[in-house]
């Protein structure tokens, strides 16, 4: 199959060269495309943050794609390296070889591939193929797809295919066989009558099935078939709109290592979600709600890595924060075996030339999230295994986690602006276990972020951020002798950085991270970082070095852990 794939491209670029070469350039030659993204890091010793050293010493993850389109038909390929693997990505990804292929061709119609694709149906709860490089997740799913448009407004999708697992110097997919069919029907569109009205609404609903056969345990007998459904809606009028969800999964056992009210349980699995959201100009409000039980499944039953193989999605009920303090060291990670989150978002900006909002206007955002544990009631039933019975939108008092944030954005004048964020967080992490102390941890975050414009390519961006947490009921012995009230996980940080900016192409950042607040004097400690980067058009060049912290790094609730480093990093991207 690689071969053939490679063949089939290299034949349409030389059919486009000999037409070049020969200036009988055809109608509709065809067209190229793609990017390429390598990344190198270099490791070097550092034990007093505990930092990775493989054996290989230098690690590199590297990926090419090459598209082709001509009219109504398109293919590609992606050519990938991991040589070795960066340290925190999965293991499962390791040597050279094609992970990517497809062949593609549609019309107004009609849209047909075959190979490897990526899907989502309604909000990803029930099926979700997609890849987040920056996590090392790539579900892709490799069959065939048809999406089909029989009448105005009614749009159908099929699928079937099996899942990317791992890569061993090629693309390797899990055993189990995933089946869906998806529907969804545009009521505005359907009727010409409806076309100019301000009340829009769609309807879908899906079905997704899997086959496997994967058994390991004698105890007991796993079903080979598993199905899901879900239906769906979206309404909008005028400012309004309403949307949601509700997905149902029938039992589908899975070994579950840390608790055992959770191992291979039979008990069926259900989702709701429901958005509604007003927006006008300078205002708008967004309430989420979700509840969510027993929806994690996979194409296997097998124990497999955190994110392999997942069907569905697990949405995240929460803002992701990009700075670093917040976003890394207590990430919200989507509570696999169930939850039941809130979400209220506020955007508001002050209107410009008055006292408040000032020459260039004020934008303020308010977020709050949170999460609970769904009221269970677990029972004995050692021969349906049903476990718990539980019902929507029934929270227990057990939090998992509380966002509450607020940012201020304001341009004082031409050459200076600035942003402001307060960060109040609960973070359970028994529940989810990347902090250093597994506690109830409470913390507050500061963000200070100012951008000083020197003149039409040069700029200076100063960023500072304090991160506190509160005493623990633990006391602790220091290594003097000396008896002390233990802070919360590492207790506080501070964390500061320096960047400036050559536009169009040049800009070079300095930042250190110090966990002052520590409870443990030893382990008050540095994480300095220097980096520079060069970019011109599509291209972009990168290089670091110094220490980085572990933590987690997550994205849209899913998340990976990343161990303490310290060496040289080089990135490079392009696009053609």
């Amino acid at each position: 199959m690689k071969i053939k794939t490679l063949l089939l491209l290299g034949t349409l670029a030389m059919s486009n060269y000999y037409y070049c070469q020969n200036n009988e350039k055809p109608v509709d030659a065809g067209t190229f495309s793609g990017n390429i993204q390598a990344i190198s890091q270099y490791y070097q010793a550092d034990s007093l943050i505990n930092a990775a050293l493989p054996d290989h010493i230098m690690g590199f993850n590297g990926f090419t794609n090459l598209n082709y389109n001509r009219g109504n038909f398109s293919a590609g390929v992606r050519f990938e390296s991991y040589l070795n693997t960066l340290e925190g990505y999965p293991t499962t990804f390791k040597g050279t070889g094609m992970g990517y292929r497809f062949a593609n061709w549609k019309n107004e119609d009609l849209d047909i591939t075959i190979g490897s694709f990526y899907e989502q149906y309604g909000s990803g709860m029930i099926l979700r193929a997609y890849e987040e490089r920056q996590l090392g997740i790539d579900n892709a799913l490799d069959g065939v797809k048809v999406k089909y448009n029989p009448y105005k407004g009614v749009y159908l999708k099929g699928l079937v295919g099996k899942q990317r697992h791992f890569f061993n110097d090629g693309l390797t997919n899990g055993n189990g066989v995933i089946r869906g069919f998806d529907g969804e029907i545009d009521i505005n569109e359907l009727l010409d009558s409806l076309n100019d009205s301000k009340f829009r609404l769609t309807v879908g609903g899906s079905f997704v099935s899997k086959f496997n056969d994967d058994n390991n345990t004698p105890d007991y007998i796993l079903p080979k078939n598993v199905g899901s459904y879900a239906a769906r809606f979206g309404m909008r009028y005028s400012k309004f709109r309403f949307s949601g969800e509700y997905v149902y999964k029938i039992n589908d056992p899975y070994p579950d290592n840390q608790d055992e009210r959770f191992n291979y349980i039979y008990k069926n699995g259900e989702g709701l979600l429901f958005n509604l959201g007003y927006s006008q100009k300078g205002f708008a409000v967004d309430l989420s709600a979700k509840h969510m039980d027993n929806m994690l499944w996979r194409s296997t039953n097998v124990s497999v890595g955190p994110t392999d193989l997942m069907i569905g999605y697990l949405p995240a009920l929460s803002k992701q924060h990009t700075y670093n303090l917040a976003a890394t060291l207590y990430p919200y990670s989507t509570n696999a075996r169930g939850e039941v989150a809130f979400q209220a978002d506020i955007m508001y900006k002050i209107p410009k030339k008055t006292k408040l909002g000032g020459k260039y206007g004020t934008s303020i955002a308010l977020n709050f999230a949170t999460s609970y544990v769904p009221n269970r009631t677990f029972i004995n039933d050692s021969l349906t295994r049903n476990s718990y019975t539980t019902t929507p939108f029934s929270m227990s008092d057990s939090i998992l986690y509380q966002d509450f944030n607020i940012e201020i954005k304001r341009k004082i004048n031409k050459k200076l602006k600035f942003s402001l964020n307060y960060y109040n967080l609960v973070f359970e992490d028994r529940a989810v276990l990347v902090a250093k102390h597994h506690e109830l941890i409470q913390a507050q975050i500061a963000v200070l972020d100012l951008t000083y414009k020197i003149n039409a390519h040069h700029a200076l961006r100063f960023e500072l951020q304090g991160l506190w947490t509160k005493p623990s009921k633990e006391t602790i012995t220091l290594s003097n002798g000396e008896n002390v009230i233990r802070k919360q996980d590492q207790g506080d940080w501070v964390f500061g950085q320096i960047e400036y900016t050559f536009s169009p192409h040049w800009y070079v950042a300095v930042l250190d991270q110090y966990n002052y607040g520590n409870s443990v004097p030893e382990q008050r400690l540095h994480y300095a970082l220097i980096s520079s980067g060069y970019i011109k058009g599509p291209h972009r060049f990168s290089i670091q070095y110094g220490r980085q912290r572990a933590g987690v790094f997550c994205v849209g609730g899913v998340c990976r852990a990343v161990p303490a480093s310290n060496g040289l990093t080089f990135t490079l991207t392009s696009s053609f």
